[in-house]
């Protein structure tokens, strides 16, 4: 087994080992002055292997810590944070926090989460697989991912093979008496192809992430997708400017998702800085559409019962029936805006959008003719007006078939018209992040080209 990785064996004892440091911490903060603390302490340990054009590139053992304690003195807040769990680094962590919230000014939003939301439900969310590769393992398997790749007539080079196993111990305490306590790994698989030559030259890549290693896809699945996705994309031409229908795939279709979180988080919400303002129950997404949190799927990315905070997570409809049912709030901007938290401090966990019955192709049938989008450029997104334009590359299809792949395009409309715009959403459903979706088609964007 690799050095960097931890075994199932020790990873009960190095988290009481955590939580009893945050304990003893809160308890010297306490003593220190401090009406109230909470900490946040984690190690995150993994083996990261790059592999390209056959030969090892890079091989990284890691091991990592983190701790991080905040002091309420009322409502005057400090933090500090240390690597380093050394006696002596803590005691200064400890006097850092305390001085900072000695000398800022009271924020009446400042504090703890309520101490009667905190979790008292520890459900087994089967999050934890370590996974016992060792170096020459995982070398191997970036090898075997690359050549099945490389394999393929057509493919002109490599960036490379990535083969990664994570695993993060974290516990979570405050002086409300709550500790909580995650163990969760993550592993990844990953590939990038060049096809072509010169000005044709093209570059596409593919991965899989997953929990436990024993649900990634094949090396040889995982090459010829990177290998397939690369030369689809040969001889891309640019479009003429034109309003068409729009189908982000799913991979891309989760960053629509993203925005509307963005745009429904508290942070921008109490900044008035959120072209969703004030829409908490009224309708932003067609009727028929649902999007739900669920924070208990076995082996989901986001998965956990409590949030950053302590508080407990729940099932919990974000759109129904295409209303907004809520906003997205942790403890401090529940209390900016006058609400209560929902559970989200620190982000969403497991935000599924319930998928139709069309799978990719019956998507392009219903589609009929327009733009398929695989790729996504640039940072033209503003969740104060809603504004979206960026640059894209993907597909063009006519009659429900792809025609030809395309390049060198933009993509532009209002996040606002195209939330409600929404035609379908496929059953194609992307699991590997914390949102949940499949394809979704739109009714029409800009596209702009030559």
């Amino acid at each position: 087994m690799s050095a960097a990785v931890l075994s199932a064996d020790t990873s009960h004892q190095e988290l009481d080992r955590l939580a009893e440091l945050a304990e003893d911490v809160i308890r010297r903060a306490r003593t220190a002055g401090a009406s109230a603390a909470e900490v946040a302490a984690s190690i995150d340990s993994g083996l990261n292997v790059n592999v390209r054009l056959g030969e090892v590139e890079t091989v990284e053992h890691t091991r990592d810590r983190g701790f991080g304690l905040t002091v309420y003195f009322g409502q005057r807040k400090g933090t500090a944070s240390t690597a380093d769990l050394h006696p002596a680094s803590i005691q200064a962590t400890i006097d850092q926090a305390c001085a900072i919230a000695r000398f800022t000014e009271a924020d009446p939003a400042a504090g703890l989460a309520d101490p009667a939301r905190m979790a008292t439900r520890f459900p087994d969310l089967d999050l934890w697989h370590p996974w016992q590769v060792d170096t020459a393992e995982a070398i191997a398997l970036g090898q075997q991912i690359e050549a099945a790749g490389r394999a393929h007539a057509g493919i002109t080079n490599s960036d490379g093979a990535a083969v990664q196993a994570g695993q993060t111990l974290s516990v979570y305490a405050n002086s409300h008496g709550f500790v909580g306590r995650e163990r969760a790994t993550r592993h990844a698989l990953s590939l990038s192809l060049i096809a072509g030559e010169g000005d044709g030259m093209q570059r596409d890549y593919w991965y899989d992430s997953v929990r436990d290693a024993d649900d990634f896809m094949s090396a040889q699945a995982l090459g010829d997708k990177a290998a397939q996705r690369t030369l689809a994309r040969l001889n891309s031409r640019s479009l003429g400017t034109r309003q068409c229908p729009v189908l982000f795939v799913p991979e891309l279709a989760r960053g629509l998702i993203g925005h509307l979180v963005s745009a429904v988080s508290g942070g921008a919400l109490y900044r008035r800085a959120s072209f969703l303002l004030d829409h908490a129950g009224k309708r932003v997404m067609p009727e028929w559409m649902n999007i739900v949190e669920r924070p208990f799927l076995p082996r989901g990315m986001g998965s956990g019962a409590f949030d950053a905070e302590g508080v407990a997570t729940t099932d919990s409809a974000l759109v129904e029936n295409g209303v907004l049912a809520r906003y997205i709030l942790g403890s401090y901007s529940a209390r900016k805006l006058g609400l209560e938290s929902t559970g989200n401090a620190g982000g969403i966990h497991n935000l599924l959008v319930e998928p139709g019955q069309d799978d990719f192709d019956a998507l392009l049938d219903r589609m009929g003719t327009g733009l398929v989008v695989t790729e996504v450029m640039g940072q033209g997104v503003s969740t104060l007006t809603g504004d979206y334009s960026r640059g894209a590359a993907g597909f063009w299809v006519e009659n429900g078939q792809i025609a030809f792949p395309v390049e060198e395009i933009t993509i532009a409309a209002n996040l606002r018209d195209m939330f409600a715009g929404i035609v379908a959403i496929g059953n194609d459903v992307d699991r590997r992040a914390q949102i949940l979706t499949g394809s979704i088609l739109l009714d029409r964007m800009t596209v702009g080209g030559q």
